[in-house]
């Protein structure tokens, strides 16, 4: 114990002489062991009952470019994101879904037109990823890849999304509300109940000074952040997934959900997301 606290404040003091600054639990860095395998555990098992139980499955239609990710890893062991679809052959996610700084994947299974994650809906094995290069999983940064598939065939309940354009790469959003969506809780201590399906909530977008006076400097002007206030927020197991903002008739993803707050998705505090007019024109290279 005492050489680990020694290892500490050695650590602590190398960091203050070089000026390093040493990012909060952030959510990114080592989401499948912290979070992912967890949730996917509790959706398997919310699924196993939806099978004897039945229930709706038209609340797909709703959010038809959302997508599901089961990623495997250390062999053994499976995580859960969430993902979006922008093309018949791409996938929007987080880079830290395939690489946390931790676990690297070692195979995703991409489900889309359904609302369970296990069961149901089009799944295909990916054939690719490409995580943005400047990826840095210790701060949150450039937290964007995409997801190669085989070609999907578009339905009532898959459909893809538009990516921002034109006049729509210079604004800030602030303000605007903005649908979030995933297969993840959807309150703190829960546990993922029998009737839980693919859920959304609306977000409303918040400066990114308002934002770096919760998280710090780490916010950058690539992230997009959105208000707690009132509990709302994206929870465990949703990261990975879209923010998605109706702008003349048209649904654009702003966002893609990359951090939450570490003392749960009710506290009042922002929820962090890759803001996505800042990398459209690396996505459309992919």
């Amino acid at each position: 114990m005492m050489t680990r606290v020694a290892l500490l404040i050695l650590f602590s003091l190398a960091c203050s002489a070089f000026g390093i600054v040493v990012p909060p639990d952030n959510g990114v860095y080592d989401y499948h062991l912290k979070v992912g395998v967890h949730e996917a555990d509790r959706i398997r098992k919310l699924e196993n009952e939806q099978r004897v139980a039945g229930g709706s499955t038209t609340a797909i239609a709703a959010v038809p470019y959302q997508a599901g990710l089961i990623i495997t890893f250390r062999l053994v062991l499976t995580s859960v994101c969430g993902g979006t679809v922008i093309s018949d052959t791409r996938i929007l996610t987080g880079a830290h879904c395939n690489n946390d700084g931790n676990n690297i994947a070692q195979s995703i299974t991409v489900v889309v037109g359904s609302n369970f994650l296990f069961t149901g809906g089009t799944r295909m094995q990916y054939t690719g990823v490409s995580m943005h290069p400047g990826y840095n999983p210790w701060i949150f940064a450039n937290d964007v890849a995409v997801v190669r598939v085989p070609r999907i065939t578009f339905s009532l309940t898959i459909q893809p999304v538009n990516l921002p354009s034109g006049s729509e790469l210079n604004i800030d959003f602030v303000s605007v509300t903005a649908l979030a969506s995933g297969f993840g809780i959807t309150r703190d201590g829960d546990s993922i109940g029998a009737t839980q399906m693919i859920s959304s909530v609306n977000l409303r977008v918040i400066t990114n000074n308002e934002c770096r006076n919760v998280y710090g400097n780490f916010i950058q002007n690539s992230h997009l952040c959105t208000s707690g206030a009132g509990g709302v927020g994206v929870c465990l197991g949703d990261t990975g997934g879209p923010l998605v903002a109706t702008i003349n008739r048209r649904r654009v993803i702003i966002g893609i959900s990359s951090f939450t707050p570490r003392d749960g998705c009710q506290r009042n505090m922002p929820s962090g997301f890759s803001r996505v007019s800042s990398f459209a024109s690396w996505i459309n290279s992919q």
